[in-house]
């Protein structure tokens, strides 16, 4: 689930192994790239953890943020 905290949208998501993590995560920046909204994250081997904020706005969280969120969240293996 993401939480929102300090004006950003946060989420961990934790995978089977550094593959499956990597993909998702080009998964991700295929559709941050279409969206011209850039997350900040990091990934340590099974482990990606995501922060989603608003530059233009101000780094406050924005529908924009919640759009790029809902995309992330349908890019998760079923």
């Amino acid at each position: 689930m993401w939480q929102e905290a300090d004006n950003k949208l946060y989420r961990k998501f934790q995978f089977k192994n550094f593959s499956e993590a990597f993909a998702f995560m080009t998964r991700v920046a295929i559709e941050a790239e279409k969206m011209d909204h850039h997350p900040l994250w990091t990934n340590v081997y099974n482990s990606v953890e995501v922060w989603l904020s608003t530059h233009d706005a101000g780094d406050i969280v924005t529908d924009k943020d919640h759009k790029l969120a809902a995309k992330i969240d349908a890019l998760l293996p079923k």
